[in-house]
């Protein structure tokens, strides 16, 4: 999705894409990236998750998301903010760590029509700014948007979801939330319940017990779904040899992770990336 790339001398983009510009394979996010549907619809998936796109909705994607596209309606529209990871890093240093939880929890949510103004004058403002590139103050003045926009939206989303959120969240919920957060840090290199469960100074038999009760199967195969998704995003969309890929994830050699790769979805890598292409 070479629209949403930016580069060191440009750390952001404004724009427009359409159904035509929708990728047909998973891919990783490298930036942060505010999506806004004016109209039509979609379906998307972020990180095994899916979500509807319909007019007047709001997504954030945190850097490293990984997403895949299962359908846009011919008429969709939506307008596009892409910040590089290291500016926005650098813009939201001194925010709390748990509002990025929010939001990876939390990335689409549809907007009532009159809480649509603040991201529509963002886009406009910054419409401008990327065109004006002369302007000597543009990267602080971008950085002061990105700031005050994301406070306003975790005011505004935080309120929508609070007010539909069911009474009490049990123990068992919040060390189910504290896994996925952990496998989206280590599932690249550790697939063994153990580590979680250490992690979360717990027992592997509890952990599992968890994730039974709260989404209806085992921690081995949640962490093993996200990995399966992590090799299907360098599969489809890097140049990296088998043994490369292998070597990453740090399996032990090429042989084992084609076994692991076809116990979990039937076919060998090499079939998979050939089936693409």
């Amino acid at each position: 999705m070479e629209v949403l790339r930016t580069t060191a001398e440009d750390p952001f983009f404004v724009g427009t894409i359409n159904c035509s510009d929708m990728p047909h394979h998973l891919f990783k996010l490298e930036d942060a990236c505010i999506f806004f549907c004016h109209s039509g619809e979609a379906r998307i998936e972020i990180d095994l998750l899916e979500y509807d796109i319909t007019p007047n909705t709001q997504i954030i994607f945190l850097p490293n998301s990984i997403i895949n596209y299962s359908y846009a309606s011919p008429d969709l529209s939506i307008s596009y903010i892409t910040v590089s990871n290291a500016f926005f890093q650098e813009a939201t240093v001194r925010l709390d760590p748990s509002f990025f939880h929010f939001l990876k929890e939390n990335p689409v949510v549809t907007l009532p029509v009159e809480r649509t103004r603040t991201i529509n004058g963002l886009i406009i403002a910054l419409e401008d700014l990327y065109k004006d590139k002369e302007n000597c103050f543009r990267l602080q003045i971008l950085r002061n948007y990105i700031q005050s926009f994301l406070l306003d939206i975790y005011d505004k989303t935080h309120r929508i979801f609070e007010q539909n959120r069911p009474e009490g969240i049990s123990r068992q919920e919040e060390l189910f939330k504290r896994f996925i957060q952990l496998i989206h840090k280590h599932c690249l290199n550790q697939r063994e319940v153990s580590f979680y469960a250490q992690k979360m100074f717990i027992t592997p038999r509890y952990l599992s017990a968890i994730t039974q009760v709260v989404a209806g199967e085992t921690a081995k195969n949640i962490i093993d779904k996200h990995v399966i998704l992590e090799i299907k995003v360098l599969l489809e969309s890097t140049d990296l040899s088998i043994q490369e890929i292998a070597n990453r994830l740090q399996f032990p050699d090429q042989s084992f992770f084609g076994r692991y790769f076809k116990k979990h979805t039937g076919i060998s890598p090499q079939y998979y990336r050939r089936k693409l292409g």
